[in-house]
């Protein structure tokens, strides 16, 4: 399948139907546009009716946009992955869940972007995104409690699609300072130390775009989540202790090295290398040669 989306350091509903993909296992092709610019223009065009991303083309020619459609076809196509949750009060309450985040908390959404690179100090929520936080903690302690014995997601020890629709909201707590509950930490801690989840903020700071819109005049906070590697890119005449690229199998470029821990290992592109820089830890294949 392909999938379209834009910035991935901004777009919360790219991320949904991303980690939807990544969760049911299937292989997926990703087509990238930066908000605004003539790519996503064409992406547009070229996925007509939808009006924006994220897409999902399947390779039998069906196409489906808007994030909790293509996690309901993800589902029905892969209905042994585990994306529901198969008990079925279970699965009634996580679809619950799912349709209130996908049509609800309009205040939190317009108040606080998702911005996946950044931590506030100091913002102050309005009453109306107040409210959205408490209802949104009540949630995820009633599902919690009622399904999620011991965790650490909503419904039991691995993730589903009621986690892949709250994680922005998940992430934008982490980023403007909002949640008080024990359960609201909990998941954080999850979601932070998630594969899918952190490959796709690597990816983002790989991207190297910035939507001013978006980004706010606040202090920044400690950074939250695992931390990671010390990395840099490597200095001029650095050599790289491997031949091919750990991603894609092709050479390494010369213009594509990055000194991690002090082992300076090539990749295919810039790209690459960036998003090794930006958490090494996330990439399995990236792994053995930090062994």
């Amino acid at each position: 399948m392909e999938l379209s989306i834009i910035d991935r350091t901004y777009s919360s509903w790219s991320l949904r139907a991303w980690l939807a993909i990544e969760l049911v296992g299937a292989p997926c092709t990703v087509r990238s546009a930066a908000k605004g610019s003539e790519a996503f223009a064409q992406m547009r065009r070229d996925n007509f009716p939808a009006l924006t991303v994220p897409v999902v083309r399947f390779d039998d020619g069906a196409m489906v946009w808007e994030s909790l459609s293509i996690i309901e076809e993800l589902g029905a196509r892969f209905s042994d992955s585990g994306l529901w949750p198969a008990e079925p009060a279970a699965r009634a309450a996580a679809r619950s869940l799912a349709g209130e985040m996908h049509a609800g908390f309009t205040a939190l959404r317009a108040a606080c972007p998702m911005n996946l690179e950044r931590r506030y100090a100091g913002f102050e929520p309005s009453v109306e995104v107040l409210e959205d936080v408490s209802r949104i903690e009540t949630l995820w302690t009633w599902a919690t409690e009622r399904f999620g014995g011991e965790g650490p997601w909503l419904f039991g020890s691995e993730p589903c699609a009621a986690d892949v629709m709250f994680a922005p909201v998940l992430a934008r707590f982490v980023t403007y300072g909002l949640g008080e509950t024990e359960t609201t930490a909990r998941l954080q801690e999850a979601l932070y130390g998630w594969g899918p989840f952190r490959r796709w903020r690597a990816m983002g700071v790989a991207e190297r775009r910035r939507i001013e819109e978006y980004e706010m005049d606040l202090p920044e906070a400690r950074r939250f989540g695992p931390a990671p590697r010390a990395a840099r890119i490597a200095p001029e005449g650095a050599r790289a202790i491997n031949g091919a690229c750990p991603y894609s199998g092709r050479p390494v470029a010369a213009d594509s090295l990055a000194e991690i821990e002090g082992r300076v290992i090539g990749f295919c592109n810039p790209f690459c290398r960036d998003k090794s820089v930006a958490d090494a830890d996330a990439w399995p294949k990236l792994a053995p040669l930090l062994a």
